[in-house]
C-alpha cells in the first residue's frame, strides 16, 4: 500500500457500493455489512438483473445501476465491493480505484499474475486500499492449525494434507472457462491460499493434475496439487466434485507427532523426545529376525470450534473498518494473495487448462 493512503474522514458509516448481487455479493457481503450498521452502509449496487437490483433497493434503500461504469463514478462512495463474475474482477477493481474508491475484491482476486500485478500497481499509484476477500484465513480451524504448527509441538512439519471434496454435479456459470469458472478459481482459491501461508516464504515447486469430471460446463472440477521444496513441508491438497467418500480437511505429519481433523474438531498427539532413550544405528542382523519397535508415551490434545464465533466475513470487515478509518494495515495483503494466483497459474500451464 502506498504511503499516501487516503483515509475516510467523514464521521458517518463507510459508504459501500456492491458490484454483483449473486451468491457472494448478496449472501455474504450485503448480509455481513447489514450486521455492522454503525461502520458500513450500502448506498449503491450494480447488477444486470433488474430483479436483483430492486431487491437490494427495497432492502437497503441503495441506488441501483445496471452497468458498472456509472455506478463506480458515484461520488458518494468510499468503498466498492467487486463481487461480479470472476472474469471481471481485475478490470472492475482497477476502474474502481482509479475512480477514487477503496476496493474489496472477491476471490479470485485475479485470473493471471499479469492482472494481479496491474491491480497492485494501481493500488500503489492511487493510494487506495485493495483488500482481497480471502476471508477463510479468519476461520477458527485454520487459525488453530497455524497456532499448533508455530508452537513446535509437532516438531518439523513433514507434510500437510488438505481435502475439500464432495460428490456433486454443477451446471452454473462457475463451470464455464470463459467466465473464469472452475475449481481452481473456486474452492482452490481458498485451499491454495491456506497452503501458501503454511508452506513458508520460498516459492514452491508445483505438481498438478486437473480434470473435468461431473461438471456440465467445460471447466475443471477435480484438482490435485502438490507443493514441495527444500526446507518446506510437502503440501498435498485436493478438491473434487467426484468424491463419494470425502475425507477430513486436515492431516499433518511432523517429526514429533501429527494432527488430524476438520473445520469443527481437531486432535493432535506428540512425543517428547527428551523422555525417550537414545538410539544408535545397528547395522547388524535383525535381532530375532524382527522389526525394531518401541512404545511412545503419547501426549494428546484436542480443539472444538467455538459455538458462536464471528463469521469469517465479519472478522474481515472489522479489520477493514480499522484500516479505512485509521490506516491499520490489513492482515491479508494483495501481495500475499499474488502467491496463490502464481501457484494456480502454474497449475494451468502444467495442465494446459
Amino acid at each position: 500500500m502506498s504511503d499516501h493512503h487516503l483515509g475516510i474522514e467523514h464521521d458517518g458509516p463507510i459508504r459501500v457500493g456492491i458490484a454483483g448481487l449473486g451468491r457472494s455479493g448478496w449472501n455474504i457481503h450485503a448480509k455481513t455489512i447489514a450486521e455492522m450498521p454503525d461502520q458500513f452502509r450500502v448506498v449503491a449496487v450494480s447488477d444486470p438483473s433488474e430483479e436483483r437490483c430492486q431487491e437490494a433497493v427495497k432492502a437497503t434503500g441503495a441506488k441501483a445501476f445496471a452497468h458498472f461504469e456509472p455506478f463506480a463514478a458515484q461520488r458518494d462512495l468510499d468503498l466498492i465491493v467487486v463481487a461480479s463474475p470472476n472474469r471481471l474482477h481485475a478490470q472492475q477493481a482497477c476502474d474502481a480505484m482509479l475512480s477514487g474508491k477503496h476496493v474489496v475484491c472477491e476471490k479470485p482476486m485475479a485470473l493471471t499474475i499479469e492482472d494481479a500485478d496491474r491491480m497492485i500497481e494501481v493500488a500503489s499509484d492511487t493510494g487506495h486500499v485493495l483488500a482481497p476477500f480471502q476471508n477463510r484465513r479468519y476461520e477458527p480451524h485454520f487459525l488453530k492449525v497455524q497456532e499448533i504448527i508455530a508452537s513446535g509441538v509437532l516438531g518439523d512439519i513433514v507434510q500437510i494434507r488438505m481435502e475439500w471434496s464432495f460428490f456433486t454435479r454443477r451446471w452454473d456459470w462457475q463451470t464455464m472457462k470463459d467466465q473464469g469458472g472452475g475449481a481452481l478459481n473456486n474452492h482452490c482459491a481458498h485451499l491454495v491460499d491456506h497452503a501458501v501461508q503454511l508452506f513458508g516464504e520460498e516459492e514452491p515447486v508445483v505438481f498438478a493434475d486437473v480434470k473435468r469430471t461431473l461438471s456440465v460446463g467445460d471447466a475443471e472440477d477435480h484438482v490435485k496439487i502438490v507443493l514441495y521444496g527444500e526446507g518446506s513441508p510437502t503440501i498435498d491438497l485436493e478438491t473434487s466434485s467426484a468424491c463419494a467418500y470425502p475425507e477430513k480437511r486436515w492431516r499433518i505429519f511432523g517429526t514429533s507427532g501429527g494432527l488430524r481433523g476438520d473445520t469443527e474438531h481437531l486432535e493432535w498427539k506428540w512425543v517428547d523426545w527428551d523422555e525417550m532413550p537414545e538410539r544408535e544405528l545397528d547395522p547388524g542382523a535383525a535381532n530375532e529376525r524382527k522389526y525394531q519397535r518401541e512404545d511412545y508415551p503419547w501426549q494428546t490434545d484436542s480443539w472444538h470450534a467455538p459455538s458462536n464465533p464471528p463469521s469469517s466475513g465479519l472478522s474481515f470487515y472489522r479489520d477493514l473498518a480499522k484500516c479505512l478509518r485509521s490506516g491499520t494495515p490489513m492482515p491479508i495483503t494483495p501481495e500475499s494473495v499474488r502467491r496463490q494466483i502464481a501457484v494456480v497459474e502454474v497449475c494451468r500451464e502444467l495442465c494446459q487448462v
